[in-house]
C-alpha cells in the first residue's frame, strides 16, 4: 500500500473546500442528531473499501457529522482535523499505531449527538525491511531478515519464492532459493512490499569482515553491537578519528570485478564531520573528494568508472578532513549491482 500522494492531497483538499461551501448552510442546522456512518473510501483515488491501512488517508461519508468529537479506528483514538469535516464527509488518517490484530474491526465516530459504529478492517502496515544476515550466504542457506510488520510474510529473492522457515512480526528465517547470489531480498505482505537494498553475496562488511578484507586492530577501533543503532544488522564499526587522522582498512586484493558495478558503504557522526573515501590508496589530502557526514546514516557509492576502472580493488580507507576529533560510525561496506 502505497502511502498517500501530495498531490493527490490537494486535488482533494479542492474537492472537500467546494463540499464544505455548498455544505455550509446545511451544518449550520446539523449536529443534533444521530451520526450514521454509509461508506469508507480511499482517498488517494475515492474508491471504495471495506478494509484500511496505516500511514493513509481515507473519507467516511454519512451524516449528522457536525460536532465531531472522536474518531476511533480499532478502539484507538485516532487524531483528526475539525477543518477537515463537515456535516457528511470527514476525512482522516489512520494512525501507524493502530492494533490489527485481536481487533474488533470497528470504526467509531463519536459526536454531540452520539455515535456511530461501521465494520472496517484495518491491516498492518506495509512491512520495512531494515536488513538481512548473514548478506554472503550461499544459495540454500539460511539468512535471518530484520524489520518490522512481517505478518504472513512471503519471501522472494529476485523474484524466486524462498522458503520461510519461520518468522515474528520483526524477524524471519529462510532459506535462500536457487539464484540467489547477487539478487535481492524482497519481504510482501497483504499491506505491501520492502525490498532490501543490498544485494545477496555483495557484502565485504555486514556484521563481520568477509576475507581477505579486515582493519587492523592498531587502529583502536571498536565494534558496537547495537541493533537500533546499526545499519545493516546488529554490529558496526566505531571509531573516534582525530583531525587528518584515517581509520585504514588492510591491503587486500580482489580482481574478480566484473560482476560487479562499484562499491558501497555507510557511515554517519555524532556531529556533522568530512572525510575522505581513499579507495586503493588515491585520495590522500584530497579536499575534492571529502564527503560530510551527520547523524543519520548515509551511503556514499563509487562506479568503476568513478575509481578510474581499477584492476582490482585493494584497499578501503578514511582520513578525517575537518582537522578536529569526531566520532565516526561506518557499518555495510559492499559491492554494487546496479
Amino acid at each position: 500500500m502505497k502511502n498517500f500522494n501530495f498531490k493527490h492531497l490537494l486535488g482533494l483538499l479542492t474537492i472537500f473546500s467546494i463540499t464544505l461551501f455548498t455544505a455550509c448552510s446545511d451544518d449550520e442546522n446539523a449536529g443534533g442528531g444521530q451520526p450514521v456512518i454509509e461508506s469508507v473510501s480511499l482517498a488517494q483515488n475515492d474508491s471504495l473499501v471495506d478494509k484500511g491501512y496505516a500511514d493513509n488517508m481515507y473519507i467516511i461519508r454519512g451524516k449528522g457529522f457536525t460536532n465531531t468529537q472522536k474518531i476511533y479506528f480499532n478502539e484507538t483514538d485516532t487524531y483528526f482535523n475539525s477543518t477537515f469535516v463537515t456535516d457528511e464527509v470527514i476525512l482522516v488518517t489512520i494512525d501507524r499505531n493502530t492494533p490489527y490484530e485481536n481487533a474488533p474491526d470497528e470504526l467509531k465516530v463519536v459526536t454531540s449527538g452520539g455515535t456511530a459504529i461501521y465494520h472496517f478492517v484495518v491491516a498492518p502496515p506495509a512491512p520495512n525491511v531494515r536488513s538481512f544476515q548473514p548478506v554472503n550466504a550461499a544459495d540454500g542457506e539460511q539468512i535471518t531478515i530484520y524489520g518490522s510488520f512481517f505478518l504472513n510474510p512471503v519471501v522472494t529473492v529476485g523474484g524466486v519464492q524462498a522458503e520461510v522457515v519461520s518468522n515474528t512480526l520483526t524477524e524471519i528465517v529462510a532459506i535462500l532459493p536457487p539464484g540467489s547470489q547477487l539478487k535481492k531480498v524482497t519481504v510482501t505482505t497483504i499491506s505491501g512490499e520492502s525490498e532490501w537494498g543490498t544485494a545477496v553475496g555483495t557484502a565485504i562488511y555486514d556484521d563481520a569482515f568477509y576475507a581477505p578484507w579486515d582493519i587492523e586492530s592498531w587502529n583502536n577501533h571498536t565494534y558496537v553491537t547495537d541493533a537500533a543503532k546499526a545499519y545493516q544488522g546488529v554490529k558496526f564499526i566505531k571509531k573516534t578519528i582525530n583531525g587528518w587522522d584515517n581509520i585504514q582498512g588492510n591491503w587486500a586484493y580482489n580482481d574478480q570485478l566484473s560482476q560487479y558495478t562499484g562499491i558501497h558503504f555507510w557511515i554517519r557522526s555524532d556531529d556533522a564531520g568530512k572525510l575522505v573515501p581513499i579507495i586503493n590508496g588515491n585520495g590522500w589530502g584530497d579536499a575534492s573528494k571529502a564527503v560530510t557526514t551527520g547523524t543519520e546514516w548515509t551511503e556514499y557509492r563509487y562506479t568503476w568508472a568513478e575509481l578510474g576502472n581499477p584492476a582490482a580493488l585493494q584497499n578501503i580507507t578514511f582520513q578525517e578532513f575537518t582537522g578536529a576529533a569526531h566520532n565516526y560510525y561506518f557499518d555495510n561496506f559492499g559491492y554494487t549491482v546496479d
